[in-house]
């Protein structure tokens, strides 16, 4: 049985109060025996803050981007060592904010990732199509060519600390979603791929989440798919109680 995995993603928000309140509200609504993994992905000035509150909890802690270097002048960026040395269990790599505004392509996000494994951090993997993709219907085309570039190099090994996150960029903050179904297709399509690439073993075991609008109105039929493992989840994890809905999925 593949792992299930909510992760939460706060982007640019909260202060560092607000941060502490909604990690103590997250972590006290916890149902006990939960069988699935919890992470918060907090800006960076709050992630040892973070590491700290859920000290003897289940939850773990993501950062949100990493650069591909282990030190240097590269003034602003945060490096691998520094996310190990806080003990950081996730990084999420290749959002659509990161691809669009900063410009990261490919070959940068590859070279992260693989920074990332040599730390020990987990990668979270986006890929996703935009709308006029979808709409020329490519979306195959573009997430294939997304997971190759971004995952080329990786051993079998490497591929079973991965998880990848499907996140069409048309569905991420614009309260419309992909249906289960489309998800599904996508995802399937996907884990079929990854079983050509690094074989049926990494594609049975791998955690393929899905993002993109992702509500409490929405998770229960969302997870129902076969090929989805859980969600990266933006807006709703920033309000105790939606996320809270959204990691105790039916």
């Amino acid at each position: 049985m593949r792992e299930k995995i909510i992760a939460g993603n706060w982007k640019c928000y909260k202060t560092m109060d607000e941060a502490r309140t909604l990690i103590t509200e997250i972590i006290a609504g916890l149902e006990p025996n939960l069988n699935r993994t919890v992470v918060l992905c907090p800006p960076y000035p709050y992630l040892h803050l973070a590491k700290e509150l859920v000290i003897g909890s289940r939850v773990k802690i993501g950062a949100q981007n990493l650069w591909k270097e282990d030190w240097g002048a590269y003034t602003g960026e945060i490096s691998a060592p520094m996310l190990a040395s806080l003990k950081v269990d996730f990084v999420i790599i290749g959002h659509s904010e990161r691809r669009e505004y900063f410009k990261e392509d490919g070959a940068l996000l590859n070279a992260k990732l693989k920074k990332a494994l040599a730390w020990n951090l987990r990668p979270i993997f986006c890929l996703g199509e935009k709308l006029r993709e979808r709409e020329e219907g490519v979306t195959f085309q573009v997430v294939e060519t997304q997971l190759k570039e971004g995952l080329e190099g990786l051993s079998s090994e490497d591929m079973l600390k991965v998880v990848i996150a499907y996140e069409p960029v048309w569905a991420i903050g614009t309260g419309r979603n992909a249906t289960p179904e489309q998800a599904q297709e996508v995802q399937q399509f996907l884990r079929e791929k990854i079983g050509e690439f690094w074989g049926n073993k990494v594609a049975e075991q791998i955690p393929i989440l899905y993002g993109g609008s992702v509500k409490p109105e929405n998770i229960d039929s969302l997870m129902a798919m076969p090929d989805l493992d859980g969600a990266l989840v933006g807006g709703a994890s920033l309000k105790s109680q939606d996320f809270l809905r959204i990691i105790h999925f039916k």
